[in-house]
């Protein structure tokens, strides 16, 4: 049963929290076939709230459907993952430009206390709370009225990296490296400084990609953003 358009139910909920646990684990990797029946008994449900827990992670992109084998991780090459950075600079810079100016002291701290909170994870080595923090701390500098499309575009491909950055993040060399990417970009945003935001914001992507090349290439290096 696909999931509706008011959301997966209340089960199905629970099903896709389980399948991103797997993700971020790394109990599931890129390229890893899903089985239905294993998921569904391991998280004590049935089959039809893994299927809309699928249905969810497809719209992602974070699982692919190949017609009479199944569900699978989906894997990226090196030219999905530059198109997908690509991508996101062109979006993420005009977001920026139009949210910095009307963020206040009140939308300056939540993205602050979101960089705290990458902190606080990164030191208990806790990957999925670090995404969790690292999402609400970029998209704070980016959400703002009037942006629906662009926002909506930057979650599908932020979502689609999603199990490479969490294998990326359990390395604690990324951990540090991206808490001081993340101190730079604070900087900017408490300075109203749009033009370094950009270019920090630009860096820390620039990094997060190199880092993604090398987990291909079987090598890693550079920050994670």
């Amino acid at each position: 049963m696909p999931a509706t358009a008011t959301g997966p139910t209340t089960t199905a909920q629970h099903a896709v929290e389980g399948l991103r646990r797997a993700l971020i684990s790394g109990a599931l990797g890129p390229g890893d076939k899903i089985r239905q029946e294993e998921l569904a008994a391991s998280l004590g449900v049935s089959l039809s709230p893994v299927r809309e827990a699928l249905a969810v992670l497809e719209q992602e992109g974070q699982v692919t459907y190949l017609a009479r084998r199944g569900y699978f991780v989906t894997e990226l090459d090196v030219d999905d993952l530059r198109e997908i950075y690509d991508l996101r600079a062109l979006l993420e810079e005009r977001a920026a430009r139009r949210t910095l100016p009307l963020l206040d002291e009140d939308a300056l701290e939540r993205v602050a206390i979101a960089a705290k909170d990458c902190v606080d994870a990164a030191e208990g080595a806790d990957v999925a709370a670090e995404l969790e923090a690292n999402r609400r701390f970029h998209l704070g500098l980016l959400d703002s009225p009037g942006q629906g499309h662009t926002l909506r575009l930057i979650r599908l491909l932020w979502d689609s990296t999603e199990t490479y950055r969490a294998m990326y993040y359990n390395a604690p060399e990324a951990r540090r490296e991206a808490i001081d990417a993340h101190d730079r970009i604070m900087d900017a945003s408490r300075a109203h400084d749009t033009d370094r935001l950009v270019d920090e914001l630009d860096s820390h992507r620039r990094q997060g990609l190199r880092r993604l090349e090398g987990i291909l290439a079987g090598t890693s290096r550079g920050p994670a953003s």
